[in-house]
């Protein structure tokens, strides 16, 4: 298990050891799965009514599938805890929130006072994406 730096929602955090992809769908009673770069988040679609958790790994700060994966999940309707692991930096925080990761467990504890900087960089945003922010397009012509 993870230790987590930050999260974004109200319910209680899943602690319920991750398994693999190829391993959730061969099992019934696991809620938490881990996609490892390389791995489609799509398997997981017709799984999602049963998944509390989703990891996602990320073994390196320049391995950017993982994003890919949050926007998977989050389209298809995913309203579980995505969280972000292994080697988040202060770099990628922004972009991991809008693509629709709400949980951060770095494997290195990252400065609480940068991360939150990081958060709070961008008051508008330019595409939409899993964090429910409207873009600025919208917000300037209403829609």
């Amino acid at each position: 298990m993870v230790e987590v730096q930050f999260r974004f929602r109200e319910d209680e955090a899943v602690n319920d050891p991750a398994v693999t992809v190829d391993a959730f769908a061969e099992q019934t009673n696991a809620t938490a799965v881990r996609i490892e770069p390389g791995d489609d988040a799509r398997a997981l679609l017709p799984h999602l009514d049963r998944i509390a958790l989703v990891e996602v790994n990320f073994p390196a700060w320049t391995d950017g599938r993982g994003y890919s994966s949050a926007r998977v999940l989050r389209e298809a309707g995913y309203a579980g805890e995505i969280r972000a692991v292994g080697d988040v930096v202060i770099d990628m925080l922004s972009h991991l929130k809008r693509c629709g990761f709400d949980a951060f467990a770095p494997a290195h504890p990252l400065d609480p006072e940068d991360a939150q900087a990081a958060f709070d960089r961008w008051d508008n945003v330019y595409q939409a994406t899993g964090d429910g922010r409207k873009p600025i397009w919208a917000l300037r012509h209403g829609v």
